[in-house]
């Protein structure tokens, strides 16, 4: 059996011989390495009553409690070591551990970071704290989608289209108002198409000509559309381009 090596075997005979021997820490520490956790467990317990300061045995203690998933005691256990030794590496690592294992991600991370000063550039860790920190970070806000209302100013450029509103300018405005208050551009576009103001008027006195060219020109980023204002700018060229359509 692993639990039968000579090692154990000498730190059993020199335990059994001496029960106040501070060789019991050695004895549970074997034990814990050899995977005999329930007797690793009474052995650092039995020597802790007589020795409570001896901290690598509840170190030990505490590690063969978190192997057998007893973490209340195991916690407790390791926390008696951290307060009183604020450095104990394999104490704080196994404090993040059991708060790992509760899904306690801050709390495990806050340890583990702990342990990572004491043990700058070990892969093992920088990879665990950079791991919980994208697990931690917010996800990046989704980019809001730009009204038709956002980009232009609607009724500003109805009015400076002139004094007089001719057909075109009309539908366009009814348009707009419908389109502010929620109405889908499918319901919108079929009716909207309007004939040519004044029959075959040059591009300068046609107001959705000139509404587009102001639409097209206009970049509202000075770095260029991003995808949402792309996105909208596609669907106002596809409702332009039915408005200056024609009606059969």
């Amino acid at each position: 059996m692993a639990s039968d090596t000579p090692r154990i075997l000498e730190l059993r005979r020199r335990v059994l011989s001496d029960p106040s021997s501070i060789a019991f820490a050695q004895l549970g520490e074997e034990l814990r390495r050899a995977g005999v956790h329930e007797e690793a467990i009474e052995v650092c317990r039995a020597g802790l009553a007589r020795h409570p300061a001896y901290l690598s045995a509840r170190v030990t203690l505490g590690r063969a409690l978190l192997e057998l998933d007893r973490l209340d005691e195991a916690r407790e256990e390791l926390t008696v070591v951290v307060d009183s030794a604020s450095d104990n590496l394999a104490a704080i690592r196994g404090l993040a551990e059991i708060h790992q294992r509760r899904g306690e991600i801050g709390e495990a991370l806050g340890y583990y970071r702990r342990a990572l000063e004491l043990a700058r550039h070990d892969p093992d860790l920088e990879e665990t704290v950079v791991r919980m920190e994208k697990a931690l970070a917010p996800p990046a806000p989704a980019e809001e989608p730009v009204s038709v209302e956002a980009l232009f100013d609607f009724d500003r450029l109805v009015e400076q289209l002139g004094a007089e509103t001719p057909p075109g300018v009309q539908a366009l405005d009814a348009f707009v108002h419908e389109l502010e208050e929620g109405v889908p551009l499918s319901a919108l576009a079929g009716r909207l198409a309007v004939p040519p103001v004044g029959g075959s008027p040059d591009a300068a006195a046609d107001p959705l000509a000139n509404l587009e060219g102001h639409l097209r020109s206009h970049t509202p980023d000075p770095d260029g559309p991003g995808p949402a204002d792309k996105a909208a700018l596609a669907e106002l060229e596809g409702w332009l381009d039915v408005l200056r359509q024609p009606r059969p």
